[in-house]
């Protein structure tokens, strides 16, 4: 067995994300202790800022006219794009940043695209937590509704671009804790703790759940 995991958290230590993604892995380690694990930390070991530059003009360039940056770029989006196929399930732990994706998680993406093409379907039918959290409030009726440009453009690129059985847990409020003009939502901001970690634990074991079924399924065949 073999899981894919990917963290974007520039601050590991105190991530919302990760410790949310560690608690499904937890489920995923316990059911497959000895399965082999590709993990990928963005936030402590990014990608080099020009990587997808190269990889994308190598795309277009005969191999015999790639320049060496070129030819590393493009072995890299080859090797980022086989770390997918060769997965059978995928943790993806991606915070919300400025509204957005962050700039080392879009340049590892593009990156993979590069190396296997727009259109590949690298998780196709493997089941995939994407594990998402945020400083602040999204909800609908919030202030700020409709602010979080990550969380779709994620779902689009995991579930339509590349395929995947894809489920989704989600952390808000967690500036609340640190925000002093956040402090009157601080026992709303600890009950999505609560709320986001129970549904990490169940989405573990759901990964577990549907990579055995899928499993029976090949052995059935």
């Amino acid at each position: 067995m073999h899981l894919f995991r990917l963290d974007a958290s520039i601050m590991p230590a105190t991530s919302s994300s990760s410790e949310l993604a560690d608690t499904a892995h937890a489920e995923w380690t316990a059911a497959h202790p000895e399965s082999t694990v590709t993990h990928r930390h963005l936030g402590t070991d990014p990608l080099p800022a020009d990587a997808w530059t190269h990889a994308a003009i190598a795309a277009f360039t005969p191999a015999e006219q790639h320049t060496d940056e070129q030819r590393a770029a493009a072995e890299l989006g080859n090797q980022l794009a086989d770390e997918l196929r060769s997965a059978d399930a995928a943790i993806i732990a991606v915070p919300l940043y400025n509204w957005g994706v962050s700039q080392h998680f879009k340049t590892w993406l593009d990156v993979v695209i590069a190396g296997a093409g727009p259109t590949a379907q690298l998780l196709k039918d493997k089941p995939v937590l994407l594990v998402t959290s945020a400083g602040g409030g999204f909800a609908p009726g919030t202030p700020r509704e409709g602010w979080d440009h990550s969380t779709p453009y994620l779902e689009r690129i995991l579930r339509d671009v590349w395929g995947a059985d894809l489920t989704v847990v989600r952390r808000e409020l967690t500036m609340a804790a640190v925000n002093p003009a956040m402090e009157s939502l601080r026992g709303l901001a600890a009950e999505y703790h609560t709320q986001a970690l129970d549904a990490a634990r169940d989405a573990g074991k759901q990964l577990v759940t549907a990579q055995n079924a899928e499993n029976r399924l090949v052995t059935a065949a």
